[in-house]
């Protein structure tokens, strides 16, 4: 996020520059995209813990990736262990039939380029340890996000700093290649502090595999790209993208599990905007934009993260300044929003949350204060409680659960 003054996601993409050539390696000591969302919950319920990876931003002591497990009985938290030593995994994906994990590497240069990178990891059953597979370039600079499109085959990548966005193929053995397609945004926004350029901040593929949805913070736009599954390619659809407000910066997106609504968090803003999605042409259309913050807060804050519950009923957005989630009930019918409150997150800064797959519990990852904290859903209202127990891991911008690997 860049800002008039030197930001704090510059200062760490600065810092990254002198990390990535010594930092990627096994350890010493945001969601993955898959077309069943029953199968997890059926695997979770049966072992009845989840593995959880922290990624971090490498400040205050931090090396990489992190791992703690998730007890889903009574939410016990496991003290966080270093899984993986990386530079900058501020994004994390695991493969959704394979025991890999994939994590961007915010940095501004690798390999002398100037880009930043991806880490393919190999999940080691029974421990969960990382161990590094292989690094390519992003495609940009400045990576914040990626993608596994359905098929398993390709990693797609936003590229904040760089404006971009690209492919690039898994292969048999799970090590990435070079990018096979990079499409680079152009255009400013209304606030010259903030969208000076293009900052693609987020990218998504429909449960068709036909579409890819590229949230671009930069220029208020939602990019719509036709996916090629064989070649790894992008192309513009038509019309080639969504329009935001002027200014509203968005950032994160959430499918609903219907599949005909896009739900956008605008980071600018702080708002929502619920979309209607048109799975066959590949279209949005606006039907509903709400405030993520209370009527009478009058401070600064910028929201984050977005995530839609497994049945589609409850809509969470983070909020930065607010140090909250906001929480909306969602109409299945219609795809719009009704707000139903906010709960602090225990700490500064909430990049970043996820769910469990059985619909009970939230982690959410605070920045700024060194915490992953979590919360129990409450089924009937999508209301968050405190469920008393944290795990603590610097700078903690992403959370990934996935079943534990036996074998």
């Amino acid at each position: 996020m860049l800002c008039f003054h030197l930001p704090a996601r510059l200062r760490l993409l600065i810092l990254g520059l002198f990390l990535v050539g010594g930092l990627a390696g096994p350890a010493s000591g945001g969601t993955g995209q898959s077309s069943d969302r029953s199968a997890p919950e059926k695997d979770a319920r049966r072992t009845g813990r989840l593995w959880v990876y922290i990624g971090t931003y490498n400040v205050r002591a931090s090396k990489g990736i992190y791992l703690c497990q998730l007890d889903l009985a009574d939410g016990k938290l496991e003290a966080a262990a270093l899984a993986a030593e990386t530079a900058n995994a501020t994004f994390l994906v695991h493969h959704p039939g394979r025991p890999l994990l994939y994590a961007i590497n915010e940095v501004m240069q690798f390999s002398g380029q100037p880009t930043g990178s991806v880490s393919a990891f190999a999940i080691q059953p029974r421990t969960g340890r990382l161990t590094l597979l292989n690094q390519e370039p992003s495609g940009g600079r400045g990576p914040c996000h990626l993608a596994i499109d359905r098929g398993g085959r390709w990693v797609l990548t936003a590229n904040y700093v760089g404006g971009s966005v690209a492919c690039l193929p898994i292969g048999g053995d799970g090590r990435l290649g070079v990018p096979t397609c990079i499409v680079q945004h152009h255009g400013t926004g209304a606030i010259r502090q903030r969208q000076e350029a293009p900052h693609a901040h987020s990218i998504y593929l429909d449960a068709a595999n036909r579409f890819a949805l590229a949230a671009d913070l930069g220029i208020d736009r939602i990019m719509v790209y036709c996916f090629d599954a064989q070649g790894g390619k992008l192309r513009p659809n038509q019309p080639p993208s969504f329009a935001a407000a002027p200014g509203a910066g968005p950032r994160h997106m959430a499918f609903h599990p219907n599949g005909r609504y896009v739900y956008a968090i605008n980071e600018l803003a702080s708002t929502v905007t619920a979309m209607r999605y048109d799975a066959a042409r590949g279209t949005l259309e606006a039907i509903q934009e709400l405030s993520t913050l209370p009527a009478d807060f009058d401070g600064s804050n910028t929201t984050a993260e977005v995530q839609i519950d497994a049945a589609g009923r409850f809509l969470y957005g983070s909020n930065r300044g607010h140090n909250s989630i906001a929480i909306f009930a969602v109409d299945g019918g219609t795809g719009k929003l009704r707000a139903v409150g906010h709960t602090p997150t225990g700490g500064k800064s909430p990049r970043n949350f996820a769910l469990d797959p059985t619909g009970r519990w939230l982690l959410a990852a605070n920045q700024d204060t060194d915490n992953v904290v979590l919360f129990r859903i409450e089924p009937a209202s999508g209301s968050l409680r405190p469920a008393g127990h944290s795990v603590a891991v610097p700078a903690p911008v992403c959370v990934e659960m996935l079943q534990p690997i036996e074998e």
